[in-house]
């Protein structure tokens, strides 16, 4: 058993994928799992409790608050952050601890790879070799598949006020504000189950954008750098290093990520600024 290890699953409709997850969680035998199940309408609760005694349903309608609820109840000194659509091996949680040690990181990311089944998640892997799997640390990662430090949390955690969907940037752009704290990715290798056709990604992307959106709201001197990010880094700069590399797949990938994005902050920051005026 990994006997200092808590891991949180945050869910919301995933019949269909979270068997698979918490099976993988279970081989890899943590001292407990905690699923926060984001008021599901299908079978997602009635799954998780064949695995785990600890669900909550949460109320809150936010993936940024229940990743909250399921960290406050832990009880353990490091916690792994698992999606349902994330396939784990039976020494992950352990080599994410050996991350955090060899790195002396707070937060440790995963290196990501989708299984290759159309060219969108060829794709998406290649993009992955571009920006993400390298280890060290990193201005951002992602909040799953990682561990943290329980620690952390004692004066630190998610905050729906600032963003309710994607709680990536708002995260670690104020975890950065605090130099006493550090991240990045580790060596530690995750599959995960995720989208095939160009439809889903424009569809996730767009999703994407609307956390961006939120983020720039609420911090307003970063929006400038957000945008540079999706409509400059993203679309030229990463297809550049992309070539660099030899990952031709990943440019399409890179142009299509960004443009989505940053079209869905523009979009959702003039509706929300529409929406403030008739109020």
């Amino acid at each position: 058993m990994n006997k200092d290890i808590s891991v949180v699953l945050c869910a919301r409709n995933e019949e269909s994928r979270i068997t698979k997850a918490l099976e993988s969680i279970a081989l890899a035998n943590p001292a407990e799992i905690i699923v926060v199940d984001g008021n599901s309408t299908d079978k997602t609760v009635e799954i998780a409790r064949r695995y785990t005694d600890k669900v909550i349903v949460s109320q809150e309608g936010s993936l940024t608050a229940d990743r909250q609820i399921g960290i406050d109840a832990t009880s353990f000194d490091l916690i792994a952050m698992i999606d349902a659509d994330h396939r784990i091996e039976p020494d992950t949680l352990q080599n994410l601890a050996k991350d955090l040690d060899e790195f002396n990181f707070d937060v440790v990311q995963a290196q990501l790879g989708i299984e290759p089944t159309s060219f969108w998640t060829k794709a998406e892997n290649q993009a992955f070799a571009v920006f993400l799997n390298h280890p060290g640390p990193k201005n951002m990662i992602g909040t799953a598949p990682a561990m943290y430090r329980a620690k952390l949390f004692e004066e630190f955690g998610f905050d729906s006020t600032v963003t309710k969907n994607k709680d990536d940037a708002d995260f670690f752009y104020r975890l950065s504000l605090r130099p006493e704290f550090t991240f990045g990715t580790g060596r530690t290798f995750v599959w995960q189950e995720h989208f095939a056709s160009f439809t889903d990604y424009v569809k996730k992307f767009f999703w994407y954008g609307k956390g961006d959106s939120e983020f720039c709201r609420k911090h307003p001197r970063r929006a400038f750098g957000m945008l540079f990010h999706l409509f400059i880094r993203y679309p030229v700069l990463r297809p550049i290093k992309a070539i660099t590399l030899g990952h031709f797949k990943a440019i399409p990938y890179f142009i299509v990520c960004g443009l989505t994005r940053g079209t869905s902050v523009l979009y959702h920051l003039t509706k929300f600024a529409v929406s403030s005026e008739r109020a």
